[in-house]
């Protein structure tokens, strides 16, 4: 499979989930974007167009991340949950975002739950 239809084959999925996930003010879509080195997550609420939070491997606090990718993405979905709590959000719609949801898609959602998100 050539890296076009892979690209493809994830804009369609991400097409189709895209119909029933749906963030709102109080329970924001939680979006998951993997490359392939780093991972961004962020809480959006859809109905006002509106970025909550976010926090990605990239950031300027989290540079300095130890450890596999996957440890990194449970800590990227720790800062997530915690960010949230703060916010006064604990429900949140998970969005894989066309990701099969293992590696480091499921280390960052377990992360997220560790911290004390719900879904």
């Amino acid at each position: 499979m050539s890296q076009i239809d892979k690209a493809s084959r994830r804009l369609k999925i991400k097409g189709r989930s895209r119909d029933s996930v749906q963030g709102t003010q109080t329970k924001p879509r939680l979006c998951v974007y993997r490359s392939l080195s780093q991972i961004y997550a962020q809480l959006i609420d859809d109905v006002n167009g509106k970025t909550i939070l976010a926090a990605s491997t990239m950031s300027k606090d989290n540079k300095a991340i130890q450890g596999t990718k996957s440890e990194a993405c449970r800590l990227i979905g720790k800062q997530v949950g915690e960010k949230a709590l703060a916010e006064g959000i604990t429900n949140v719609v998970f969005d894989r975002n066309g990701f099969r949801y293992h590696g480091r898609v499921k280390a960052l959602a377990d992360g997220a739950r560790e911290a004390g998100l719900i879904f």
